[in-house]
């Protein structure tokens, strides 16, 4: 009996321990690898390492962007105790709304998440007060933190960071995966409380690159200053201001207006369109600076050279399809050169210029200038503007592009096309990015738009606008210059009318025979006679060309002892019209205006001329009449005259002429009229 009962318990032990034996089995060989996936997903934890972003600074070094220490709260939402009091619990500590945060952890609770930040950026008391809490599914780690130490400075450039760290907007985003550099990865292992005990695998973090941008930290400061008080003194909507190295395409300022801090989300729809880089992103009808595209069209596929004469039709030009009648504000501007065409900005003597190209190669040339494309500059958003095929132009489509009418362009578009002129004729790509993680990205190959000895002429007319011309009030002191002024109507779409608000612009380059630098400035949604181009984008552009040509160390090319309000006779507030003009339908104003001066060209042909269109290349403007004897010991004025006539007449006098330049007298110093003591000379600025 013993025996049996030995036997049935020797077999039951065998039954177990083969039981035991199958299931360490079936544990340790057959699903070995599943529970030990289940038992790591209970008892370690995988912590992402973030990276540290990297800086972008300006041209000189200084800090533009940088990540920055600082500490910040999460939970696992899943171990919160009770939503609803920890919620309140938390929002307290963390000066939250409690509402809002309630609903977030929530949110995430119910998408199981293992990981939610609550905020970043704590200050020492709140991260002080949340680990007093000694809560064990509060977290409150080290990290970084996005700054902009310049607030404001440079924002549309930069653009920002989300609260995930990724970028949203400018360089930013543009060039996040560099920014970011690679995460890191940490494995924990853990106690059933979630503490960790110890680190089994750790992958460190890959720090981003750092950008050098080829603006000046100066410079933008100074044209972000100067474009934001032209916004609100002329009341207008918006504004930019590009500031270019006409010969590599590096930007060194790209200001827009409204501004905002990327240190600081937005809230409002206000915030969120301040954001809108104008510069590169929104784009307007340029109005007269166009004018430089139709004649620089002009002297490449016609026999028309600066001295030809253009008929302006005394300032009125009728016989268009639908009745349309185009102005110039200039009060009878008959035949003039088509040097003053461009000085004047006519708008009639535009047209006729731009009938003679014709529709093919005036639309080839704005094509060849980069209209109607984008600039591939590395910033979101940027706009290709518009310019319609010419199986889309209207029937008066040649008359309103040549006076810059029917296209939209942007400002850096508009930099990018006076820098071939400044440049000698290449069509550069804008350059942003100096360096990439240390090193210099490649530079592409610029392409031929105009000839260089067309790009010379070009400046030569430009350099008469600042002259003699709608640009003179803004000469520089110590320095030639060229420019062209701009203004256009605003096109109403809903009422497919022009309106009575303007977008003014100016763009020009210095010095005039080497130049080194280009500004172009526009002001968006300006009104009355002081919202033209020369009156708000002018003085703009005279501050920040003067600051660049200052921080950039370029040598004066006049002298220093002639200031510019003695160099040429500056137009009295107000005074400056601009020459708008479009469709006149009947409404008693022209729709369109463009810049004019005080001084106006005497006319070569009287207003009612029966002559029509260019006079024939070479043909000369006529003398210039006689003028009164000047006194006794006083100076002649000798504006208008050429050099030989300047040197007969001052051989005459028995006066000491110092020349400068080629083509006829523009400025001279002393003025005429004024005493020349012993030993003094007349200098005379010559310009064609």
């Amino acid at each position: 009996m013993v025996e049996r009962r030995l036997i049935w318990l020797a077999g039951i032990v065998l039954l177990w321990g083969g039981a035991v034996f199958a299931k360490l089995v079936v544990l340790q060989v057959l699903h070995h690898q599943d529970y030990v996936k289940k038992a790591r997903a209970r008892q370690e934890e995988v912590v992402q390492l973030r990276a540290q972003r990297g800086a972008i600074l300006d041209r000189t070094g200084h800090p533009l962007a940088m990540s920055v220490p600082t500490e910040a709260v999460s939970v696992d939402p899943r171990n919160v105790p009770s939503l609803g009091f920890d919620s309140d619990l938390l929002a307290g500590e963390l000066h939250l709304p409690a509402a809002e945060l309630f609903e977030r952890i929530k949110a995430a609770k119910d998408e199981r998440r293992g990981f939610f930040l609550i905020k970043r950026g704590l200050t020492p008391q709140e991260a002080d007060d949340v680990r007093s809490l000694k809560l064990d599914w509060i977290h409150v780690d080290d990290g970084s933190e996005r700054h902009y130490p310049n607030n404001r400075l440079a924002a549309h450039l930069l653009g920002g960071v989300d609260f995930e760290g990724k970028g949203n907007g400018g360089v930013e985003k543009a060039y996040d995966n560099d920014l970011r550099g690679a995460p890191g990865r940490a494995d924990i292992l853990t106690d059933v409380h979630h503490h960790g005990i110890f680190e089994l695998v750790s992958t460190q973090a890959r720090a981003g690159v750092g950008i050098t941008l080829t603006i000046d930290e100066q410079l933008q400061f100074v044209a972000e200053r100067e474009i934001a008080a032209s916004v609100k003194e002329h009341e207008a909507v918006s504004g930019s201001v590009v500031v270019m190295n006409p010969y590599n395409g590096e930007i060194l300022a790209l200001a827009s207006y409204p501004a905002f801090d990327p240190n600081n989300p937005p809230e409002t729809p206000q915030e969120i369109a301040a954001r809108s880089n104008h510069a590169v992103g929104v784009p307007f009808e340029p109005g007269s600076c166009f004018k430089v595209i139709t004649l620089s069209a002009a002297l490449e596929t016609t026999n028309l050279r600066p001295n030809s004469m253009i008929n302006c039709h005394g300032g009125i030009l009728t016989g268009l399809p639908g009745g349309r009648v185009i102005h110039d504000s200039h009060a009878g501007m008959g035949v003039v050169p088509m040097s003053d065409v461009l000085a004047h900005s006519s708008n009639i003597g535009a047209i006729e210029i731009g009938r003679t190209v014709g529709r093919e190669k005036l639309y080839d040339y704005v094509k060849r200038f980069g209209f109607g494309d984008r600039t591939g500059i590395p910033l979101p958003g940027e706009s290709k503007g518009r310019v319609r095929p010419l199986t889309k132009w209207g029937s008066t489509s040649l008359e309103s592009v040549s006076m810059g009418q029917e296209v939209s362009v942007t400002t850096l578009q508009l930099a990018r096309a006076v820098s071939a002129v400044a440049n000698g004729g290449l069509l550069v790509k804008p350059r942003l990015i100096m360096k990439l993680g240390g090193q210099t990205p490649p530079i592409e190959p610029p392409v031929r738009a105009i000839k260089p000895e067309t790009a010379i002429t070009m400046r030569q007319m430009m350099e008469g606008v600042m002259l003699v011309g709608t640009g003179k009030t803004m000469r520089l002191d110590g320095y030639t210059s060229g420019g062209k002024t701009g203004t256009a109507q605003i096109f109403d779409f809903a009422t497919r009318h022009y309106t009575h608000t303007y977008n003014g612009s100016f763009m020009g380059f210095a010095p005039a025979t080497n130049p080194a630098v280009v500004v172009v400035v526009t002001v968006n949604g300006t009104h009355g006679l002081e919202g033209f181009g020369a009156s708000a984008a002018g003085p703009v552009f005279k501050t920040v060309m003067t600051e660049a040509l200052r921080i950039l160390d370029v040598p004066k090319d006049l002298p220093d002892d002639i200031p510019a309000k003695t160099q040429i006779a500056q137009n009295q507030k107000g005074q400056s019209i601009d020459d708008v003009s479009i469709a006149d339908l009947g409404s008693g104003q022209p729709n369109v205006l463009e810049d004019s001066d005080e001084d106006q060209p005497a006319a070569a042909a009287p207003r009612g001329n029966a002559f029509v269109g260019p006079i024939a290349p070479g043909a000369q403007p006529p003398a210039p009449g006689p003028t009164a004897a000047p006194a006794a010991g006083t100076v002649p004025n000798f504006r208008g005259m050429t050099l030989r006539a300047v040197l007969t007449e001052a051989a005459a006098r028995g006066l000491p002429v110092q020349p400068n330049g080629t083509g006829v007298a523009r400025v001279q110093t002393p003025p005429p009229g004024a005493v020349l003591h012993r030993g003094e000379r007349i200098r005379v600025q010559f310009a064609r």
